[in-house]
């Protein structure tokens, strides 16, 4: 028999195994993956365990320590592991002092701004590794001044104490936390004149409202003395590297600690974050006008009034600046058909404290999601596409760690990152929400209707999700509250954001630890594996889906319905929305011809012959759904913030935080953390979004000045987002004009 026959005979045998026995489909893979026989509730348990017994700062050891844990755990279950190091300036407190001085004769009253260790604490033994309490970026220098109570210290409650008569120049403001962002509470607060801040957590919203209420360990409530920590920073990333990566080369540029301040990122004024036992006792002291209703505490407190004084507060502080080094830790599972297309899963691993919540729960969860991916492998699944794995450093000082990486592969990312999933706080608390870019709503509902809630096994967590209503609330990646902000922001990578709960009063505080999880948080840890369950289920379908599983219909929808909603505030402006409205209805006509064209290709399964042209048309059909949202970026950025670029969608208020109330949407969403020109924060709340940020910052502006160049400006925005929306629907299209 000739070399040739016996070629061909190989073929025809091999091709008939493959047709008998076909390997399993994806879908296969997938159910398995969301299936009891590969989630371990007792190995999540253990990762929280570990990675929490000891506070872990950005840039302390035992950071490094967790660090290393996630990379040799990830390394056990055989995925190709490495680490990247970036050298960034951090802040640390060296001093601190808060002196309340009342008229005489009452004696002043120095706090000793110090949390209280609990009767049976088992972490007595290492709370004095615990950073003291500090705002990081916070001015050193002393601050002194009659104190004026200002409620949330958002630009509204300025406004009501102006309309009582009240000014705050030359004062030193008693602020709460629960509202907005704290560096924009201590920003706000010298934007209107105040020499220092004092931010503390008000019983009402972190103490179960006063009266009988319990606090940790008897129940979940904060401690009179707890106190939230966090950082001040306004901008993501290294502030001495604003827009480039913080390397550890020598010839790293960075800014000067003046050009630092004159960028607007960093707080001007000393602050110093408080307890609510210690904020009460300042507040018993102030006289002046009674404070309206909702700026009542709770039920037992005090009438509170608004001052200023006539007791004095007398704030100190001082801190330093280090270039330290932080590590981010990657897997990689490379994918077989498109290795250069990349999936990527993030959640951080540093914390103010012992981080159960923030952010231990989600790095826990990612380390649960490896090893399902582990037990797939064994089995035969390998990814259509690369599936990346990462765990970053120093998010609690800014987005640091994700930043940087973002920043320095920035032309990597945008050419060839299919999504970005995050996960901060994973979990918290019951109740699942989800935030996201648009064109992944359908997804993260699929995903959702496939795993069972872990509060009641009878229904799914869509079914617990939706509730009453039609469908269930997705909030927007708007503000600046976790990893996801640099990807959707900076470059325009689709995003989400899952986690389970929405009360989580410890948050940044000392009491964050493995006691209160297992007592409050997620007793069985079946939170966190159901987290695991969508977070993975959606990383396998965007890995591995012949078609990526975008909708861009919905975009349209939502940008439609954001536009409905700009016309009916500034109906009566004079301003032109007739090019939003047709830019946005060309992106409609753009979604549905390219679903049309998807199932086109579908249907047209050819053979042998038709498999390399039908491969090259799934692959230009999926570049244009992944570069879509790339378009909504400009390249100058917001006006007076270029680093975030992206411009148009509604950016709804997310619908639940895991601080109490809104202390952030993020991981925490929390404290820093996004900006395209569709997606980004409101000017005066890091944490807050809305719709079309440039236009609605030109709004605020021109309702300010009150002038026809100013409205000429928004009118401007309104052009320029118009123009990315025209350009989405260009890239969608795959034509040329």
């Amino acid at each position: 028999m000739s070399k040739v026959k016996v070629f061909v005979c190989i073929a025809i045998a091999t091709s008939l195994f493959f047709l008998l026995f076909p390997s399993p489909p994806k879908s296969s893979y997938h159910s398995l993956y969301i299936s009891g026989s590969l989630s371990h509730n007792a190995s999540i348990s253990y990762h929280l365990y570990i990675l929490t017994r000891r506070p872990h700062i950005a840039g302390s050891k035992a950071n490094a320590d967790a660090a290393a844990y996630v990379f040799s755990t990830l390394s056990s279950h055989a995925i190709p592991s490495h680490m990247v190091s970036y050298d960034v300036a951090l802040t640390y407190p060296l001093s601190r002092s808060l002196t309340l001085v009342r008229p005489s004769p009452e004696p002043p009253t120095t706090f000793d701004l110090r949390q209280e260790i609990y009767d049976g604490d088992p972490y007595a033994d290492v709370a004095s590794e615990v950073v003291p309490t500090f705002h990081a970026y916070a001015k050193s220098g002393t601050a002194v001044g009659p104190v004026v109570y200002v409620n949330y210290g958002r630009v509204e409650d300025y406004e009501v104490l102006k309309e009582m008569g009240v000014s705050v120049k030359g004062t030193v403001v008693l602020a709460r936390y629960g509202k907005i962002y704290r560096g924009d509470i201590v920003r706000n607060a010298f934007s209107a004149g105040a020499v220092g801040a004092v931010v503390y957590t008000d019983r009402k919203d972190y103490g179960g409202g006063g009266g009988d209420a319990r606090w940790f360990p008897d129940d979940k409530w904060m401690p009179p003395s707890g106190v939230q920590v966090g950082s001040l920073l306004t901008v993501d990333g290294d502030p001495t590297t604003p827009g480039w990566a913080s390397t550890r080369e020598e010839e790293c540029e960075r800014l000067s600690e003046e050009e630092v301040e004159k960028g607007g990122g960093v707080a001007m004024i000393p602050s110093l974050p408080i307890s609510a036992k210690d904020g009460e006792a300042i507040m018993r002291t102030l006289g002046g006008q009674v404070a309206n209703d909702d700026w009542q505490g709770s039920t037992d407190a005090s009438v509170y009034r608004v001052g200023p004084g006539p007791s004095f507060l007398n704030l100190s502080y001082s801190g330093e600046e280090r270039i330290t080094t932080i590590q981010n830790v990657f897997g990689v599972i490379e994918g077989t058909e498109e290795p250069d297309r990349f999936v990527i899963l993030g959640n951080h691993r540093d914390a103010w404290t012992f981080g159960a919540v923030d952010p231990n729960s989600g790095t826990a969860t990612l380390l649960e999601v490896a090893q399902r991916l582990q037990k797939l492998q064994k089995r035969g699944w390998r990814p259509r596409r690369t599936i990346i794995l990462c765990n970053w450093d120093a998010e609690e000082y800014g987005l640091i760690g994700s930043t940087e990486w973002v920043e320095e592969n920035r032309e990597m990312l945008a050419s060839r990152a299919v999504a970005y999933l995050n996960a901060d706080c994973a979990v918290s608390g019951a109740g699942f929400h989800a935030s996201a870019t648009p064109q992944l709503d359908e997804l993260l509902k699929q995903a959702a209707l496939q795993v069972k809630d872990p509060d009641n096994s009878s229904q799914s967590i869509y079914q617990s999700w939706v509730g009453s209503s039609n469908s269930p609330t997705i909030g927007r990646l708007g503000g600046g509250g976790s990893d996801f902000a640099a990807f959707v922001q900076h470059v325009g990578v689709p995003a989400t954001d899952i986690f389970f709960g929405g009360g989580y009063p410890v948050y940044h505080s000392m009491y964050d630890d493995f006691v209160w999880m297992k007592k409050f948080g997620d007793p069985m840890f079946h939170r966190h594996a159901a987290v695991a369950s969508i977070w993975g289920l959606v990383a396998l379908r965007l890995a591995d889906e012949e078609f990526l599983p975008f909708d861009y219909l919905s975009y349209a929808y939502e940008l439609q319905k954001s536009a409905k909603e700009l016309q009916e505030e500034i109906s009566d402006k004079g301003i032109n929305l007739i090019p939003l409205f047709k830019s946005i209805e060309k992106l409609k006509r753009a979604a549905i011809k390219i679903n049309h064209q998807r199932k086109e290709i579908e249907e047209n399964k050819g053979w042998t012959s038709m498999r390399k042209i039908r491969h090259l048309k799934v692959r230009e059909l999926n570049d244009r759904l992944m570069m879509a949202e790339r378009a909504f970026t400009d390249r100058d950025g917001l006006s007076g913030r270029p680093w975030y670029k992206h411009l148009t969608v509604s950016v709804k208020e997310n619908p639940s935080t895991h601080a109490v109330h809104k202390e952030s949407p993020r991981r925490k969403d929390q404290d820093h953390k996004l900006r395209p020109r569709i997606y980004a924060p409101v000017n005066h709340d890091d944490y807050g979004s809305k719709s079309f940020p440039g236009i609605g910052d030109a709004i605020e502006e021109a309702k300010s000045q009150s002038t026809e160049k100013s409205w000429s400006l928004v009118q401007h925005e309104v052009w320029r987002v118009s123009r990315a929306v025209r350009h989405a629907s260009l890239v969608l299209n795959g034509e040329l004009t």
